[in-house]
């Protein structure tokens, strides 16, 4: 499915989610998300975000730690920094291994470009993935090592908060950026979790804090076996999904609305009655 070329409304920021179904092949994976940037691109969107592990999701979960990059250098870097500039948006940039303390880890983070290219953000994943049921197991922490530190940045969609996959489960994180209009969290969920939690907790994370989320994911089946949930979303700060795409990869468009943020605060102003 094509994204949707229509014009934004009047003071909205049209935003855009790419849902990938990335494999081991670094070459493939930059190419499908170059295509989808500027699909996003040419609909309008001035904020794209891009899923987790867009460049490479493989079965060996020690082929990210040989991609990885020095801050500010490499071959993942630089082709974020150029699809902003060539499309003219604010990239958020899924999520790239970059080099951790631990030499046998990398920190799994999100870079965000601006139209010019320019990095004006940065958040390393805190929360790292952890389950295990029958013959699905994951560990994260084998091979990541975690942020410390809050990351919310001015966008083209307003105050702006970053946050990574398994981040949604913790919502004192959310609560730690302030009041923003956006929070973008790019995620790789299971087929298992994203079934029974992925909706329900993106829909509360706006509600709790009055604000749009945009969630770009993996979405399908990867080579190797494993499946991802999908279901790339954008949820408004009432709770009302405005947009999603079940599998497959694809675009997901939406705009924030400034009005519609200031409208749902002065009708249930939840944020000012907060006690603790």
């Amino acid at each position: 499915m094509n994204a949707e070329r229509r014009p934004a409304q009047t003071g909205a920021i049209r935003i855009a989610a790419v849902q990938t179904v990335s494999g081991p092949e670094v070459d493939e994976n930059l190419a499908v998300a170059a295509r989808l940037v500027a699909e996003a691109a040419g609909a309008g969107a001035q904020l794209v975000a891009l899923p987790e592990y867009f460049p490479l999701l493989s079965p060996d979960e020690t082929a990210k730690v040989r991609l990885r990059e020095q801050p500010g250098a490499g071959r993942l870097q630089d082709f974020l920094r150029e699809t902003a500039r060539r499309n003219r948006v604010c990239l958020v940039g899924g999520t790239i291994p970059l080099v951790a303390e631990d030499e046998g880890k990398v920190r799994n983070t999100t870079l965000v470009f601006d139209a010019a290219g320019e990095q004006v953000a940065r958040y390393d994943k805190i929360h790292l993935f952890g389950f295990q049921r029958g013959g699905e197991r994951y560990d994260e922490a084998a091979t990541i090592e975690p942020g410390s530190a809050v990351a919310v940045f001015d966008s083209p969609a307003g105050r702006t908060g970053l946050s990574v996959c398994y981040d949604l489960r913790f919502p004192e994180l959310f609560r730690a950026m302030g009041r923003v209009d956006l929070i973008v969290l790019p995620a790789a969920f299971t087929y298992t979790t994203g079934r029974a939690h992925w909706e329900v907790l993106l829909r509360a994370r706006a509600i709790e804090n009055q604000c749009y989320v945009m969630a770009p994911a993996q979405g399908g089946r990867h080579p190797g076996g494993r499946r991802t949930w999908g279901h790339t979303m954008i949820v408004d700060p009432w709770g009302e999904v405005l947009a999603c795409r079940a599998e497959g990869e694809g675009v997901v468009l939406a705009d924030v609305e400034p009005a519609r943020i200031a409208a749902v605060r002065e009708s249930l102003p939840a944020l000012g009655h907060r006690r603790l």
